[in-house]
């Protein structure tokens, strides 16, 4: 019950966050709109601070919907979360296979078999550097983690663009490919990232939130 009530209060704390962003981003347009009646104003300055308030409403609208994706697959979304957390305030790159409806035997070059329960200290130490199963996705199927070191076909969009990473285009090349959802975390940045339907979205951790 206790884990309940976080998650709630969690989930209505990330939705009132929202709710202030998308309002000020509301405030900003009809600011603009206002202004535009002055000839003398130029708002280009401040159309990269309403860029800036847009993504920033993306980015906590991302880490609500991951919840949502992932709460009907595996109970043990708090698990992988706190695991993020940690990942990213680490700088620890990782990759994490969610299986959702559609099998990935085919998809996926496997691994190691591991073949336990899934628990945050067992998913964090396996991107943990130097440990031998850190390169490569982890393959999570409900509330076990399945394997380890699979590698996944890579999407070549954007293979040219330096910002994305390999891990980025291996999780946007096997959701490109089925419904499963990836994690990403930047061993350079520190940002985490899921893909889904061949989208990379960038969410929230407790140190980005704004």
């Amino acid at each position: 019950m206790g884990a309940e009530m976080r998650e709630d209060c969690d989930t209505s704390s990330m939705k009132e966050q929202i709710v202030d962003h998308l309002q000020q981003v509301n405030q900003g347009i009809q600011h603009f709109l206002s202004s535009l009646e002055t000839e003398s104003y130029c708002l280009l300055g401040n159309l990269e601070e309403l860029k800036a308030k847009i993504e920033q409403t993306q980015t906590v609208a991302a880490s609500f919907y991951l919840n949502c994706y992932l709460s009907p697959y595996t109970e043990k979304y708090l698990e992988i979360s706190t695991c993020i957390q940690h990942l990213s305030s680490q700088r620890h790159g990782a990759l994490i296979v969610i299986e959702r409806e559609e099998p990935l035997e085919t998809l996926i070059s496997a691994g190691n078999r591991i073949g336990a329960d899934l628990t945050f200290p067992l998913l964090e130490s396996i991107f943990y550097p130097g440990n031998p199963l850190h390169d490569g996705a982890v393959l999570v199927r409900g509330e076990t983690i399945v394997s380890a070191s699979n590698v996944l076909p890579v999407s070549g969009i954007e293979a040219g663009n330096k910002k994305l990473g390999t891990r980025h285009r291996a999780a946007i090349g096997l959701t490109e490919a089925c419904d499963a959802l990836v994690l990403v975390v930047s061993e350079e940045t520190g940002r985490v990232s899921f893909a889904v339907g061949g989208t990379l979205f960038p969410i929230t951790t407790s140190s980005s939130i704004v």
